[in-house]
């Protein structure tokens, strides 16, 4: 099970859908001008291919209204008290009050029209919570990849085929990150570079089986398949640029890896830049730099120095 905590993104996506919202009739102008409270939390959990979400909120809006015919303002509340995953967003109690005084006419469009432009902002917060914000948290399951997409993997000892087709256009922005790390190894540029380049060396530190062809334009499989990509640049023993993508990450998307090999003192740093992790996979792909790679790396140096 995976889980990631949603609550200062939802904050943030709060305030952008809730504030701003603006109805009016014939009488007056209303908008919702401030958000003066927001005290929960949120957060996501993938357990056997599926998402489980939870969220509690406790929201109090500022609004201002203008009578057209006066020019009158007035200003008011709107409290909703309890937004959680326990009731419909059409359900959900959504409390509008006013300062003393006149302007009840702009209290009534607000609990009337601008009670359900609350609600839908608040679906679109739900939508937004379900897609944006959990985008390659969950693995496809069998049916989803026979359903939605056709892959097709022709594997030989030296090339890899992927050829994918998706019936839907996914349509949806990735929010990404950049990532960069830096590690040395007791070892030189030279081997240090043959080990992401030379299969059989791939698939000592992997303990999987690997399809790679180091040129570029070639393709390579690591880990039994959960990561694939391209080679892009290859300076030998200088730096090595990859298309790179982890099977869970949303379909077709691509993160951009570079490697440069620094010689240093008798030993060689590695420096890792990457573009483009899926916001959400930014700690798992730090985990598999330092866990899956690097350590291993070394692991398999040491085991060339004794055999050597």
């Amino acid at each position: 099970m995976t889980e990631r905590d949603a609550t200062s993104w939802s904050k943030a996506k709060l305030q952008e859908v809730l504030v701003g919202i603006v109805v009016e009739n014939e009488a007056g102008r209303c908008e919702t001008s401030e958000l003066k409270r927001v005290e929960g939390e949120a957060s996501c959990s993938s357990r056997r291919g599926k998402l489980i979400f939870f969220y509690e909120w406790n929201i109090k809006l500022g609004w201002k209204g203008t009578m057209k015919e006066s020019g009158a303002k007035h200003k008011g509340l709107i409290e909703i008290p309890s937004l959680s995953e326990e009731n419909e967003v059409d359900d959900t109690e959504v409390n509008v009050s006013k300062k003393k005084g006149d302007g009840e006419i702009l209290k009534d469009l607000m609990k009337t029209a601008g009670t359900a432009k609350v609600r839908e902002a608040l679906g679109d917060y739900l939508k937004a919570l379900k897609t944006e914000f959990t985008m390659g948290m969950i693995l496809p399951t069998k049916a989803f990849t026979n359903q939605e997409l056709t892959v097709k993997r022709k594997l030989t000892e030296n090339t890899l085929q992927i050829q994918a087709s998706s019936p839907v256009a996914l349509g949806v922005k990735i929010p990404t990150v950049a990532l960069h790390m830096t590690e040395l190894f007791d070892t030189t540029v030279e081997q240090l570079y043959s080990i992401f380049t030379v299969k059989d060396l791939v698939q000592k530190f992997s303990k999987s089986p690997a399809v790679l062809e180091a040129e570029k334009g070639g393709k390579f499989q690591m880990f039994d398949g959960t990561i694939t990509g391209e080679y892009i640049e290859l300076l030998i023993n200088r730096k090595i640029v990859m298309k790179w993508r982890c099977k869970n990450w949303p379909e077709e998307h691509y993160a951009t890896v570079a490697l440069s090999f620094m010689p240093t003192l008798g030993q060689t740093e590695l420096q890792l830049d990457c573009k483009g992790v899926p916001i959400c996979k930014e700690e798992n792909m730090k985990f598999c730099w330092q866990k899956q790679h690097f350590e291993e790396i070394k692991c398999l140096l040491q085991l060339i120095t004794l055999n050597s």
